[in-house]
């Protein structure tokens, strides 16, 4: 069972909210046929603030400057809580044929820790990401690590939980897994998972028009044996019905 450590900002009453996460049509079918999930190192995030604080220097007490060895320990994979965005529609899937599974933070997480045994209460975190200025943002990186010599792998995970305001719209959570090993060789981390357990809903780009929604709401129903619903995004509904006053 997880414990309040392996949620990070997010309070244990609201772990069975929805999360989403847009994926190209290839992803989603690759999830389903190998029934694998995949996360990324940090190093692979555009934004050159990620990690930062676990890629910078740290000084020890002695006065010492080294650098931080777990730096390269995390695997990551990022989603959102927001329900429905032009922004992100249009930046995770450029070419219009995207779609949004979703799923619970609980579920998520539990994804993960089923498979890590005796370890998924340190292995394991799931955390919604704070947002703040470059001097919030600086105060947190000095301030993260007080009182630790060997800092708790919850602890670290924090660190890759700060993103700077401009990217608030994406109310992002992030599911991470450390390598407590410390012998990461690639640059993703892959773990079984059964997606029919984890994805409850299916939703299609709303910029298809409705043939093509038909058209690839079949596909996917054939490809992974989708019993659950798939649905076309309202977001850009338009009546065809409405009536405007005129002079």
């Amino acid at each position: 069972m997880l414990n309040k450590s392996n949620f990070i900002n997010i309070d244990l009453s609201v772990k069975n909210q929805y999360i989403y996460r847009i994926i190209s049509l290839d992803r989603l079918y690759e999830l389903f046929s190998t029934k694998t999930n995949v996360l990324v190192s940090p190093e692979k995030w555009d934004d050159p603030f990620e990690n930062f604080i676990l890629n910078s220097k740290a000084r020890l007490l002695d006065g010492e400057i080294v650098r931080l060895g777990f730096r390269d320990d995390f695997y990551g994979q990022c989603w959102t809580r927001h329900k429905a965005s032009d922004a992100m529609w249009r930046i995770y899937s450029p070419d219009s044929k995207g779609v949004r599974i979703r799923t619970t933070i609980s579920k998520l997480a539990a994804s993960l820790a089923g498979t890590l045994g005796k370890w998924k209460n340190v292995q394991c975190c799931i955390g919604k990401v704070s947002y703040l200025n470059n001097s919030k943002l600086m105060a947190f990186a000095n301030t993260v690590f007080k009182g630790y010599i060997n800092p708790p792998a919850y602890v670290l995970a924090k660190t890759l939980l700060v993103k700077r305001p401009a990217f608030r719209h994406e109310h992002e959570v992030r599911l991470l897994y450390f390598e407590k090993e410390n012998g990461k060789k690639n640059t993703i981390y892959k773990y079984d998972v059964e997606p029919h357990t984890l994805i409850d809903q299916i939703m299609i780009d709303p910029r298809l028009e409705y043939s093509e929604f038909k058209k690839v709401k079949s596909d996917i129903k054939s490809i992974t044996n989708f019993k659950a619903r798939i649905l076309r995004s309202k977001l850009y509904t338009v009546p065809d019905d409405m009536v405007f006053p005129f002079g």
